[in-house]
């Protein structure tokens, strides 16, 4: 059948799966838009109240569920408001289909009314992009780009279609979803030499990154560490790949991770690395960071083999495959000294846990009592960080989706928050984007259909507020807890340890009221000081089947501890500020 440009557009996301886009609407899409208008009882568009946030929705749907993202922008400021989103997705490794619209081939160099390059724009933060000059090339354009964003380590792909593509005919006939692009073979040879350093491993560790996640990998991830007798240790991109309450699991690792899984990391004699990119958060000096064990590296992407650290043995391969033939290959041990040493880092992490809340509790919180009026209350109701983690966890499902923005909320989050299933751990990892968690958390209830949890800090809730008509006008059933200290807390965190606290533009001094401005825009909310508000708040918020904003008070100098200084190594971590 001949149908016109936009209507294959949207034809071919229907044939690939897709049934729910995000986006924006804009003269150089609005033939896009007509089709949509079309298809309306095939495939469900959420518009947003900007590109950024229908970018971020497309990639918390894609995490949450696993599926290929898609989201819709006309050309210009349209498509560059997607850069921020489209670059998150691909420092992270998320399938995204970025689909915009530009003028006329006619019209393309001509500096025509929002005319943008937007290909050009998008080439270093893309695994590929397309710009579809005929007709002919339209369908399987958009079936190659989901093929790519998809598969091996997933990333986003753009395809821009200028407007005389989508309006001019041509024949479609439906065709299969595409499939991945096959995976190379695991090279049996090096999974005999992995197992042969397993079997003289006093001391395993299992440090797991993002692309456990995307593998898959979880249940073959516990069968190979009850095997060898490791524990396991994540980066913040691997958390939700294991339960959090699994016996062998110690947390997450880097600048802010735990203090057992950083201590025992640096102890061990052996690091199985699966899925992992050694990014510099996570490894700090990588000079120091891998000088006691020796290293195998097991990932999707042949390329990060050998990139940031050098490695004894490096394995290019899906993990569940590798994970499943490696632990066949093993045989069962036992490591008793180890598992004894690793108790040992486990209390001594609950000890230094506790004292640094005990410490937390006996401020006085001068510094905002102008704010929240936290000084007056008293020290065994006023909340922490953690106080607002695990009220918040306690009403929550299992299966919800926990979203964040990014800094010191996004840590106490990763640190604390007690995780049981894969991909309901929504959170910006390697471009760390402050504004992304709303739209992400609108795209992970969207695409589960389940509740979702929204952690974010004053400042990162500024960057994209704008997205809570979004929630409350889809009916999202999402809860948005604020940890409000007035400042941005991270960069803060800085400023006090390493800049002789110079509070340079980090204390924000805004006179929003976050409650008022929930209401305003038609979402339900409440105000917290204490725990005791905080749990008739969440308890209101769980009961609503709708937009729940829940403004926390946090004094300003909380820190987020453990902490390792930029560049220095777990000799360097600070587990405590006198």
């Amino acid at each position: 059948m001949k149908l016109n440009g936009a209507q294959i557009v949207i034809e071919t996301l229907i044939e690939q799966g897709t049934t729910t886009v995000f986006g924006y609407p804009g003269g150089q899409v609005i033939n896009i838009y007509d089709a949509l208008y079309l298809a309306s009882d095939r495939i469900h568009h959420i518009i947003t109240a900007h590109e950024q946030g229908a970018s971020h929705a497309a990639d918390g749907y894609a995490r949450a569920t696993g599926k290929v993202g898609v989201v819709i922008a006309t050309s210009g400021p349209g498509a560059t408001n997607l850069v921020t989103g489209i670059a998150t997705a691909y420092l992270d490794s998320v399938p995204l289909v970025a689909i915009t619209g530009n003028v006329p081939n006619s019209l393309i160099g001509r500096d025509s009314f929002q005319e943008v390059d937007i290909t050009g724009v998008t080439m270093p933060i893309t695994k590929h992009n397309f710009f579809v000059k005929k007709i002919e090339d339209l369908a399987p354009t958009i079936r190659e780009a989901f093929r790519i964003a998809k598969s091996g380590r997933p990333g986003p792909v753009l395809v821009d279609i200028p407007k005389d593509v989508q309006t001019a005919l041509y024949e479609y006939n439906v065709e299969p979803v595409v499939e991945k692009a096959p995976v190379p073979e695991v090279d049996p040879e090096l999974l005999k030499q992995a197992a042969e350093l397993i079997a003289t491993a006093k001391r395993p560790y299992l440090y797991i990154g993002g692309g456990a996640i995307t593998d898959n990998a979880g249940e073959e991830i516990l069968a190979l560490a009850d095997k060898m007798d490791a524990p396991i240790g994540c980066t913040m991109m691997g958390i939700s790949a294991v339960p959090t309450d699994h016996p062998r699991y110690l947390g997450m690792e880097g600048m802010h991770g735990h203090y057992a899984s950083s201590v025992a990391e640096d102890e061990a004699d052996l690091v199985i690395a699966l899925g992992a990119r050694f990014s510099d958060r996570a490894t700090g000096d990588k000079n120091r960071f891998s000088k006691n064990f020796k290293l195998i590296h097991i990932d999707i992407d042949g390329a990060e083999l050998q990139k940031n650290i050098p490695v004894q043995l490096g394995i290019q391969g899906d993990l569940a495959d590798a994970l499943e033939r490696l632990t066949a290959m093993v045989e069962k041990t036992e490591h008793p000294e180890w598992s004894k040493r690793i108790q040992e880092l486990r209390d001594e992490e609950s000890r230094r846990t506790q004292e640094a809340l005990k410490s937390a509790y006996e401020k006085s919180c001068a510094n905002c009592a102008a704010k929240c009026g936290n000084a007056g209350l008293g020290s065994e109701n006023r909340l922490t960080p953690f106080d607002i983690v695990d009220i918040i966890s306690a009403h929550a499902d299992d299966d919800t989706v926990i979203a964040t923005d990014v800094g010191q909320h996004q840590m106490w989050a990763a640190q604390r928050y007690p995780l049981k299933k894969p991909r309901t751990f929504l959170t910006s990892g390697g471009l760390g984007t402050m504004g992304f968690g709303m739209g992400a958390a609108i795209g992970g209830a969207t695409g589960t259909g389940k509740r979702a949890v929204l952690f974010t800090g004053d400042g990162s809730f500024g960057m994209n507020l704008n997205e809570l008509a979004t929630a409350v006008s889809q009916g999202t059933p999402l809860v948005v807890v604020i940890m409000n200290n007035g400042v941005l807390g991270m960069v803060r965190q800085w400023q006090t340890l390493f800049f002789d606290k110079h509070y340079s533009n980090t204390t924000l001094n805004r006179q929003t009221d976050f409650v008022k401005l929930a209401e305003a825009f038609g979402a339900k909310s409440a105000r917290a000081f204490t725990t005791d508000e905080l749990e008739a708040a969440a308890k209101e918020a769980f009961a609503y089947n709708g937009t729940f904003v829940i403004d926390c008070a946090v004094d300003c100098d909380e820190f987020v501890l453990p902490m390792l200084p930029p560049g220095g190594s777990i000799d360097d971590i600070i587990t405590e500020i006198k």
